[in-house]
């Protein structure tokens, strides 16, 4: 199975594996693998939720995958950026109408505004590793292995694309998102690649169920220490 990353409020995943242990949850989550992950990108912290998530997620998957970033002046132009989501742009958007609501006190804020579209998180990722092929955010009614495997795969019908970074990033506000990022490369059947991403779906739900259960065994026990005193 290829290698992967994802990021949910509660937890870092690396091939389905939690590599460390943090303390924290939702947007300080983060901001702390941030910390101790990646250091040396200070564009990091203007970016919005959605654009964080998708920046980490690639980044520890290119570390993980070994790759050498390209030096100065130098590009890719055969790899490719092709993300997938629900919720896109939400988030931003949400913040930027607080911003223009309000006739009384209204502050539209371009820095914020820049962010109420879903792609400003591929050119993030593509600034970062100096990628010129192509870029994309598809919006999705829920997640479709099969339709993402299919897309994916026609972004090798150019002569060009050879590797495609792609994956599915979900950031509803600030403490509420789910992101995951992974290769394809050319030469992979479209069937490998669906079935991949189940195995890859299936972890992350299994990751939500045990989050899930030490919540009600923590709960569990609070309620019992509350009966006991």
């Amino acid at each position: 199975m290829r290698k992967w990353t994802a990021i949910r409020p509660h937890s870092l995943l690396v091939n389905g594996v939690k590599p460390e242990k943090y303390e924290s949850s939702g947007a300080q989550l983060l901001s702390d693998i941030y910390h101790a992950r990646v250091k040396d990108w200070p564009k990091f912290f203007k970016m919005d939720g959605l654009s964080k998530l998708g920046f980490l997620c690639s980044e520890l998957l290119l570390r993980e995958e070994g790759e050498t970033r390209p030096g100065e002046g130098e590009y890719r132009e055969d790899r490719a950026v092709l993300l997938f989501g629900r919720t896109s742009s939400l988030c931003a958007d949400r913040s930027y109408q607080q911003t223009i609501e309000d006739a009384q006190n209204y502050y539209p804020s371009p820095a914020i505004f820049v962010y109420t579209l879903p792609n400003i998180v591929t050119g993030e990722i593509c600034i970062r590793n100096h990628y010129r092929g192509e870029s994309c955010f598809y919006v999705l009614a829920e997640r479709d292995a099969a339709l993402m495997a299919s897309v994916i795969s026609e972004a090798f019908d150019d002569d060009v694309t050879d590797s495609v970074l792609f994956g599915w990033l979900d950031c509803a506000s600030a403490d509420e998102f789910e992101g995951f990022t992974a290769l394809a490369r050319r030469g992979e059947s479209r069937e490998a690649m669906e079935k991949d991403m189940e195995k890859m779906f299936a972890a992350l739900r299994q990751d939500t169920e045990s989050a899930r259960s030490r919540s009600c065994g923590t709960l569990g026990g609070a309620e019992k220490m509350n009966e006991d005193i």
